[in-house]
């Protein structure tokens, strides 16, 4: 698997639906890829329908061809709107190809990345001393 970099030219941040989630899933259960929930129930208990965030974290790859781009994706949970959880599912490159990046400048990118890294690693609340 290679990992993506801010200024690969496929890096892209999009922002999908609830129902493009579900046929995410869909394709992954079809394909046997593990990088899935176990069942559209377990996703449906867990992601609050709304706006999704996506941005690509692998390639995995066959020779030069990509099989699947693994992704990371933050969105709501069902437990109210400040809670929220990230993880991971895989893509097909016909999938990923038809995904809208959101217009962003190479800054911004910059930022999307690093907040995606940070909420990877963990963020809490803090009191401030």
């Amino acid at each position: 698997m290679s990992r993506f970099r801010t200024t690969d030219p496929d890096f892209l941040i999009s922002q999908i639906s609830f129902d493009m989630l579900l046929e995410i899933q869909r394709e992954a259960e079809a394909n046997g890829w593990s990088t899935r929930w176990s069942s559209e129930a377990a996703l449906r208990d867990q992601v609050k329908p709304g706006s999704i965030v996506l941005a690509p974290l692998l390639r995995e790859c066959r020779g030069e061809t990509v099989r699947t781009y693994r992704c990371l994706i933050v969105f709501e949970s069902p437990e109210g709107e400040s809670s929220g959880s990230m993880v991971t599912i895989d893509l097909s490159p016909a999938r990923f190809a038809s995904l809208t990046p959101l217009a962003c400048d190479s800054p911004t990118r910059d930022a999307f990345a690093r907040m995606f890294s940070l909420a990877l690693g963990g963020i809490s609340m803090v009191s401030k001393t």
